[in-house]
C-alpha cells in the first residue's frame, strides 16, 4: 500500500529534528499538563517548511474550521447530571450532559466523558459509568473547542468535575490461614488472617479482632500474636466487622529437648547481598522431630564500621534465607521458645561497582524522546530507531555502528502525537511504530521497510482495524506483532508479509477495571504488564497448553498489591537456573510543579518474582532508589538495566539467589545520569528505556534524545560501605 499524506517519510533533517508541543503521556502526569515551545534553529525552520509543504491546503483548512467553529454560538455551560455520583462495587449508571451557550440556550456538541482514575471507576463515550474498586475518584465532562477534537486532552471550551465515590463492600468472611495441625505450650504463632467482602475481593484494610475462651490455654493480643500457655483446649475467634469465625483450637505438652541449626558452612565468602539458606529442627528427648513446631529466626551483627540501625545488618526470612546489607560479623538465631541455636559467619562488601564511560550522543532536544531499539541491520551495521511523544509523530533512524559518532539517517512522520514504541522484526527487516493521538483518531500502528536503511526507510502498511482507540505499545514475535489497543487488551496480527497484516486473534482479562501497559513476548510466551492485575502469563505458542497467536491460553499471574505494574520482562538466571519475573512500578505522585519548565519526579521499584510454577509465583526481592521511579527495563548476562527515570540508568546484580533490598545490599553496579544543559528540560535526566547491545548500553532519554555508554572498571567505591 502507498502511504497517505500524513504518512509521507519526510526528508531528513541536515542536523536534528523539528519542532514540536508537550503534553503529558497519562493521567498519572497529570501535573505538567502545560504546553512547551522549543527553541528553533535555521535547520528547523526549513524542515519545518518542507512539512508544510508536502501537506498542502492543511493549515488553510484548519484555519477556515477554526474560524467557522468561533463564528457561531459557543459553549458557555455544560450541566452533568448527577453531578455527584455514588456507586457500590459493580454499580454502573448514565450521566446526562447538557451543553448551554452564552444565552442558555441548549446546544449539539458531543460531550467528552474521561476518569481520572480509570482503573478504578470507568466511563465510556455515552457517558455509563462503572465502579470498579472503592475510594474517592473524579471524572471528567468536557466540551472540546474544536469540535472535530474529541481526544480528551483537547482544549476544552467547558469542562466539570463529577466526585465519585465508591465505598467498601462489607466483609463477607474472616478466617485464620496459618494454625498448624499441632499446638504446643510455652510457644507464640503470630497469626495470619483473611478477610473477603461481598464481591469477592481480600481485603487488608478491614480492622481484625482476635480473643480465645480461655486464657489459661491461650491467649491473644490485639495484633493477633497467639501464645500458647498451658495444655488443654479453648476456642479461637477472629472478627472483622459484622462477620466471624472460631476456630477450636489444642494445646499439646512442649516435648522439644534440643533445636539443630544447619547452614553457612562454605569456605567461600559471603558478601553483602548474597543469600545463605539455613535451616532448624525441633527434636525431643528421643531425637526425633517433633511436627509443627514453631521456630523463629532472627539475626543480630556488629557492622564494620559500627554503625547499627534497624534493617541496616541483616535480615534472615521466616523460611531460613539470611542475606546481609552491609560487610561485618553476623549471628543467625533459631528461636524455639523453650530451646535455641546460633550460627556466626562474616560478611564482606559485594565489590561489584563499575564507572560508566560516555560514548556518544544523538541528541533530540526539540522535543521528548520516547523508546528505542537496536539491531544488527542486513547489512551488517549497527542501527537504532527512536520514538517521539506529545509533538507531531515522527521516528528518527540513527547509524549506530561507532556509538561516539552517531548519525540520523532518517526521519518518518506518521498522523500521530506520540510515537510511544518502536520495535523491529527479529529478521531486521521491518519496523514498527505504535500511533496515538492521530488527528483522524484511527491510531493504530505503522508499518516500515528497514531492510537498507541508507537508503531510505520506507511505509509499507498501516493497520488500524479497532485500534482506534491508540496503541501504546507493541512487541514482535515471530512475525505476529502484539499490539496494545486503548489500554485494555492487545490484539496479535501476523505480519508474514508485513505489507498485508491481519489480526489472528486477541487477549483480554475479564476483571474490574482491567487495564494494560505493556507486553513482551518470550519463547511463544506473552508477558502483560497489567496494573493493578500484575504481570500476566499467556501461552501463544510456547507454554504448552495449547496456545498459539490465534488461540492464546492463559498460564498465571504475579500478586501486585501496591497497582503500578507498568513493565515487566522475563528473564532465565545464568547463575541458578531459577527463572525470575521482574515487574517494574510506575506512578507520579510527586507533581508540584515550581514552574513552566520543572523536571517531573517518578515513583515505584522493582519488583522480582521466582516463577517457575504458574500457580505460584513468588516475590522474593526488589530494588528501590528512594524519590525516584522506573520505566522500561532489560536484562542480560545476570545484569538489570533500568531506565529509572528522573534517576537515570541503574544497572543491577542479579547473580545467585535474591532476596530483600538489592539497593541497600549494595548490588548496585553503576549509574549514568544523562545531563545536558541544551535539553528539552535542561539538566533534567528522565531516562525512558535502556538496551544493552554488543557490550554498550543504549538509552533514549526524554528530555536529550539518545545515549550510548559502557561500563569500564574504576576506583571501587562502595554504597553503604565503610572507607578507608
Amino acid at each position: 500500500m502507498k502511504p497517505d499524506t500524513a504518512e509521507r517519510r519526510f526528508p531528513r533533517p541536515e542536523n536534528g529534528p523539528e519542532t514540536g508541543e508537550h503534553p503529558q503521556e497519562n493521567d498519572m502526569h497529570r501535573g505538567s499538563e502545560t504546553r512547551r515551545h522549543a527553541r528553533r534553529s535555521p535547520f528547523i525552520s526549513v524542515a519545518l517548511g518542507a512539512c508544510l509543504l508536502a501537506v498542502p491546503g492543511l493549515l488553510f483548512a484548519q484555519t477556515e474550521e477554526a474560524e467557522e467553529a468561533e463564528a457561531g454560538p459557543q459553549p458557555a455551560e455544560l450541566v452533568v447530571t448527577p453531578a455527584e455520583v455514588e456507586l457500590e462495587v459493580g454499580g454502573t449508571l448514565t450521566l446526562e450532559a447538557e451543553v448551554l451557550d452564552e444565552n442558555g440556550e441548549a446546544m449539539d456538541r458531543t460531550v467528552v466523558f474521561f476518569s481520572r482514575r480509570r482503573r478504578s471507576v470507568g466511563v465510556n463515550p455515552a457517558g455509563i459509568v462503572e465502579a470498579y474498586r472503592p475510594g474517592e475518584h473524579t471524572l471528567i465532562a468536557m466540551v472540546p473547542k474544536d469540535p472535530e477534537d474529541l481526544d480528551r486532552r483537547a482544549e476544552p471550551a467547558v469542562r466539570v468535575e463529577i466526585p465519585v465515590t465508591i465505598p467498601n463492600p462489607p466483609a463477607a468472611a474472616v478466617s485464620v490461614t496459618n494454625l498448624p495441625a499441632h499446638l504446643y505450650a510455652g510457644t507464640e504463632i503470630a497469626l495470619r488472617t483473611e478477610v473477603e467482602d461481598t464481591s469477592g475481593a481480600i481485603r487488608n484494610d478491614v480492622e481484625v479482632r482476635f480473643a480465645t475462651a480461655d486464657d489459661s490455654v491461650a491467649a491473644v493480643d490485639a495484633l493477633g500474636v497467639l501464645r500458647l500457655a498451658g495444655e488443654g483446649s479453648t476456642t479461637l475467634t477472629v472478627s472483622a466487622e459484622e462477620v466471624s469465625s472460631d476456630t477450636e483450637i489444642v494445646v499439646r505438652a512442649n516435648p522439644v529437648r534440643t533445636i539443630t541449626l544447619t547452614g553457612g558452612e562454605s569456605d567461600d565468602p559471603v558478601r553483602t547481598g548474597d543469600v545463605v539458606f539455613f535451616s532448624a529442627e525441633a527434636k525431643d528427648a528421643g531425637g526425633e522431630p517433633v511436627p509443627d513446631y514453631p521456630i523463629q529466626f532472627a539475626t543480630l551483627g556488629t557492622p564494620a564500621d559500627g554503625i547499627v540501625a534497624p534493617g541496616a545488618i541483616g535480615q534472615i526470612t521466616a523460611d531460613g534465607a539470611f542475606v546481609a546489607e552491609r560487610s561485618g560479623t553476623h549471628t543467625v538465631i533459631a528461636d524455639g521458645f523453650t530451646r535455641s541455636a546460633t550460627a556466626t559467619l562474616k560478611v564482606v562488601p559485594r565489590m561489584v561497582r563499575k564507572g560508566v564511560e560516555v560514548l556518544g550522543q544523538a541528541p533530540v532536544r526539540d522535543r521528548h524522546t520516547s523508546d528505542l531499539w537496536v539491531w544488527e541491520g542486513t547489512d551488517g551495521r549497527d542501527y537504532a530507531v527512536t520514538g517521539t511523544w506529545g509533538a507531531d509523530g515522527h521516528a528518527y533512524f540513527w547509524d549506530v555502528t561507532d556509538p561516539s559518532a552517531m548519525s540520523l539517517i532518517d526521519t518518518v512522520r506518521v498522523d500521530a502525537r506520540t510515537v510511544n514504541d518502536v520495535k523491529v522484526s527479529e529478521d531486521g527487516k521491518f519496523c514498527v511504530i505504535s500511533r496515538e493521538g492521530a488527528s483522524n483518531r484511527k491510531n493504530g500502528l505503522v508499518i516500515l521497510d528497514v531492510s537498507d536503511p541508507q537508503n531510505g526507510v520506507q511505509v509499507i502498511a498501516r493497520y488500524d482495524d479497532q485500534l482506534s482507540g491508540g496503541v501504546h505499545n507493541v512487541f514482535i514475535a515471530e512475525n505476529h506483532i502484539y499490539a496494545l489497543s486503548a489500554g485494555r487488551r492487545y490484539d496479535i496480527i501476523n505480519a508474514e508479509d508485513p505489507t498485508n497484516p491481519y489480526r489472528v486473534g486477541r487477549f483480554e482479562l475479564d476483571t474490574p477495571g482491567h487495564s494494560i501497559h505493556d507486553v513482551w513476548v518470550e519463547d511463544g510466551i506473552a508477558y502483560s504488564s497489567n496494573w493493578n492485575d500484575g504481570v500476566v502469563a499467556v501461552d501463544v505458542g510456547g507454554g504448552g497448553m495449547g496456545g498459539a497467536p490465534n488461540n492464546p491460553v492463559l498460564l498465571g499471574s504475579t500478586p501486585y498489591p501496591n497497582g503500578w505494574n507498568h513493565a515487566a520482562y522475563p528473564y532465565r538466571s545464568q547463575s541458578t537456573g531459577k527463572f525470575l519475573m521482574i515487574g517494574g512500578d510506575e506512578a507520579f505522585p510527586y507533581q508540584t510543579i515550581e514552574h513552566e519548565n520543572a523536571p517531573s519526579r517518578a515513583a515505584g521499584w522493582i519488583h522480582i518474582f521466582e516463577w517457575d510454577d504458574w500457580d505460584e509465583p513468588k516475590e522474593v526481592a526488589r530494588y528501590q532508589v528512594p524519590e525516584a521511579g522506573t520505566h522500561n527495563l532489560w536484562v542480560e548476562d545476570d545484569l538489570l538495566y533500568i531506565a529509572y527515570y528522573n534517576g537515570g540508568l541503574r544497572v543491577v546484580d542479579l547473580s545467585g539467589e535474591l532476596r530483600g533490598d538489592l539497593y541497600r545490599q549494595g548490588r548496585e553496579v553503576a549509574m549514568f545520569l544523562p545531563q545536558d544543559p541544551e535539553s528539552f528540560i535542561p539538566n533534567a535526566p528522565m531516562v525512558w528505556g535502556p538496551q544493552p547491545y554488543k557490550g554498550n548500553i543504549f538509552i533514549a532519554d526524554h528530555n536529550s534524545g539518545l545515549w550510548a555508554v559502557k561500563l569500564v572498571d574504576a576506583e571501587p567505591v562502595y554504597l553503604g560501605e565503610p572507607q578507608d
